[in-house]
């Protein structure tokens, strides 16, 4: 089912390793929320340059600093000179460019260091495409994430928070950093009372079957809550799958060793599943063919 919405939004639906960008048109000015990945930098300057059309970028504003949303951030500062304002829980780990609390270094990605100029919290409001936007917070995937609600046209830009399909991987939970399957609830339990026709995702097309999402995405949950290995095993995949995005390819002698070189997929193993190296690979190796998001073909590897 499509959706209709304003014409002062525009919504950059990005195939992975980036997140969607939402831009929005004022007058003159433009504010982009999210960035994609780093090795995407390039494209994202050249579609938000063609979207602008003529407009200036004034500002940059992230949901969260996972690097599939942060990527672009050095580029888009360089290309417009834009103001760029995140999230005011991260403003330590990006200050200081800490890779661990921004879980570059855990899960093998990388992004461009770039600084930030101001910062947002939850219960701010900020002006974006003429309409006024009550931040959030939603913690559970990122403990310090925001999402933006306006109440006006009922929209939700959702970020990792929630999917037409779920949610973002809940790596505090497993990271042993905070009760993120609580702190998901929560924040499931306040999205759900809030009156919304259209969702914005970090990650697919808006949608506007919200009471569906929220179904599915409550039923993930328990499902998750009543056995946490399987969020483990999920993670694991989603991460050697991301992993594999950005290699492309490599000969399959090769996947077993770039699999356990991932700090992430070996430290949730230990924690969780307690597999031998030799079974994790094969069993990642085997269910990421399995839904094709991994090839395998003349003994190379490849991402789906």
């Amino acid at each position: 089912m499509s959706v209709t919405l304003p014409d002062s939004l525009l919504v950059l639906e990005r195939g992975w390793l980036s997140a969607n960008n939402i831009l929005f048109f004022d007058g003159d000015q433009a504010t982009l929320v999210d960035s994609g990945y780093v090795t995407h930098a390039g494209q994202t300057v050249d579609l938000v340059h063609h979207a602008l059309d003529g407009r200036r970028l004034s500002r940059l504003v992230n949901t969260h600093s996972h690097s599939d949303h942060i990527g672009g951030n050095a580029a888009l500062k360089e290309a417009f000179d834009c103001e760029i304002i995140v999230p005011a829980g991260l403003h330590a780990a990006i200050a200081e460019w800490d890779k661990d609390a921004l879980l570059l270094s855990p899960l093998g990605q990388q992004s461009a260091r770039f600084q930030h100029d101001r910062l947002i919290a939850g219960g701010d409001e900020i002006e974006m495409g003429g309409l006024n936007w009550q931040a959030l917070a939603v913690p559970g995937h990122d403990m310090e994430a925001l999402a933006y609600y306006n109440q006006e046209k009922r929209i939700l830009i959702s970020g990792d928070a929630l999917w037409e399909n779920g949610f973002g991987v809940i790596f505090p939970e497993l990271l042993g950093e905070a009760d993120g399957l609580a702190s998901t609830r929560e924040t499931l339990d306040m999205l759900s009372r809030l009156p919304i026709d259209v969702v914005i995702p970090g990650h697919g097309k808006p949608f506007g079957t919200v009471d569906a999402a929220f179904e599915r995405a409550f039923r993930r949950l328990a499902n998750f809550q009543d056995n946490i290995d399987q969020l483990a095993w999920h993670a694991i995949k989603v991460i050697a799958a991301f992993a594999m995005m950005e290699k492309q390819a490599l000969p399959r002698e090769e996947f077993g060793p770039f699999l356990l070189s991932l700090p992430f997929a070996v430290d949730v193993n230990t924690r969780f599943l307690n597999l031998s190296d030799e079974r994790l690979v094969a069993g990642v190796e085997r269910e990421l063919l399995l839904v094709n998001a991994l090839r395998l073909r003349d003994g190379m590897i490849s991402a789906g």
